[in-house]
């Protein structure tokens, strides 16, 4: 077995900081300061979203999806309306939202547990 060179680690190390520096830059980012970037690679100064804002906007767009299928299946309950397509297609639109909202949950489960699994 070998043993580990510290130098051609750090080299290692480097060239993959550049890298990902120039593909930030290539991606209109501009390059991180230190060593980790912000938090959870936010650049605020560019006002790009974070993930925790995007995952946000996601369950509060299936929230609005939810509420509207709700107010229009009691709306036919109570026979203020006899469209039963648009009744339909919203609570069949909710459904989808809530499914993909779940798997998005089961999947970052997943990556976590990987994550907090994996040797040091």
């Amino acid at each position: 077995m070998s043993t580990i060179d510290s130098s051609r680690l750090l080299q290692m190390r480097s060239s993959i900081l550049n890298q990902n520096q120039a593909l930030q830059r290539a991606a209109g980012r501009g390059g991180v300061s230190g060593v980790g970037g912000g938090v959870g690679g936010v650049d605020g100064a560019a006002g790009t979203p974070d993930f925790g804002a995007a995952i946000s906007n996601a369950l509060q767009q299936v929230n609005a999806q939810q509420n509207r299928a709700s107010d229009l299946s009691e709306a036919y309950e109570r026979g203020d309306t006899h469209d039963i397509v648009s009744v339909m297609i919203e609570r069949q639109k909710a459904s989808l939202g809530f499914e993909t909202t779940l798997q998005v949950r089961n999947k970052l489960l997943s990556a976590y547990r990987d994550i907090m699994n994996m040797p040091v």
